[in-house]
């Protein structure tokens, strides 16, 4: 069960969750427009971290940029995404870890290319870990751009699929498709039954970035094959910790939300109207505001919902 301390730290985080998934990107969908506190005089002070037991021998820490997810093995630590770039995020994510092992961080896998989860790959790697990405996630670096300075690639990529094993923890790792990123990557843990599902699975209304490979339409398909994995429980990118059932219930709204935009592009809908033309009060989901108008977001979702219903 998921201890009573959770809840404290999601409570937390909660109140800006939503204002960290949609800043993810730039107004040019470069980027995730972050920055602050890169520990180099760039911004200002790192914001707090907190490390919290979702259940033995498995920890998240928030704050800072995403969510983090830390195992402790008897042979070494795996860690999934790393925070805003700098060395005092990087730094304070450690001393969080130190507080529940003493052991090294031998594996880390970076869910997608936004700096405020893939930041520290270079930290972890000079400290001798196995960073691990999806391919898409490493051939987005190349145009990627953010405030606090370009993320080193990983020094282990993967296709569709990726496994390995620390001290007796398996760890499985995703590309069911494209959706958030181009290269998102889905990282579960059978031996607790979670999942983390970096920006892909969230608390709060999605946010496509097209420019760096995202997709609406097979954004679904991710979802379906994460529910397909025996779990209870799912740390997301941002905000507070979800339950299968929550899963579920996202998916139900992407479906939902893809379903009513290519009926009305079907119906011949214009592109300059599609957006108001969508119902989503009932989904809870704002699909005209900044995160969704500009051309570098509405043109490319039309174009791959008129693709869709041919």
């Amino acid at each position: 069960m998921l201890r009573k301390s959770l809840f404290t730290s999601a409570a937390l985080t909660a109140i800006v969750a939503a204002t960290m998934i949609m800043s993810a990107q730039d107004g040019k969908g470069k980027g995730d427009g972050k920055g602050k506190g890169d520990g180099k005089g760039k911004g200002g002070p790192p914001a707090g971290q907190m490390i919290t037991q979702i259940k033995p021998g498995f920890y998240e820490v928030t704050g800072a940029g995403g969510n983090t997810s830390v195992v402790v093995t008897n042979d070494g630590v795996i860690v999934v995404d790393t925070k805003n770039l700098g060395e005092a995020n990087y730094n304070d994510l450690m001393t969080q870890i130190k507080t529940v092992t003493n052991q090294p961080v031998k594996y880390v896998v970076i869910t997608h290319v936004h700096q405020d989860h893939s930041g520290n790959t270079k930290s972890f790697e000079d400290a001798g870990a196995k960073v691990i990405a999806n391919n898409g996630e490493k051939a987005e670096l190349a145009t990627y751009t953010a405030p606090a300075g370009k993320p080193a690639e990983p020094n282990v990529t993967y296709g569709k699929d990726y496994s390995f094993k620390l001290g007796g923890v398996q760890v499985k790792v995703y590309h069911f498709s494209r959706a958030h990123t181009g290269g998102d990557s889905v990282v579960y843990f059978p031996k607790f039954k979670i999942v983390a599902g970096g920006d892909a699975i969230v608390n709060g209304a999605p946010n496509i970035d097209f420019a760096n490979g995202g997709s609406a339409v097979e954004w679904p398909k991710l979802i379906a094959g994460t529910l397909k994995l025996d779990f209870d429980t799912l740390i997301p990118g941002h905000g507070n910790v979800m339950t299968k059932a929550d899963v579920q219930a996202y998916k139900t709204k992407w479906d939902t939300l893809v379903s009513r935009a290519e009926a009305e592009v079907k119906k011949g809908t214009p592109k300059d109207k599609l957006l108001a033309s969508i119902k989503t009060d009932d989904i809870g989901w704002n699909v005209t505001g900044p995160q969704w108008t500009p051309p570098a977001r509405l043109d490319p979702f039309y174009e791959e919902l008129s693709k869709a219903k041919k």
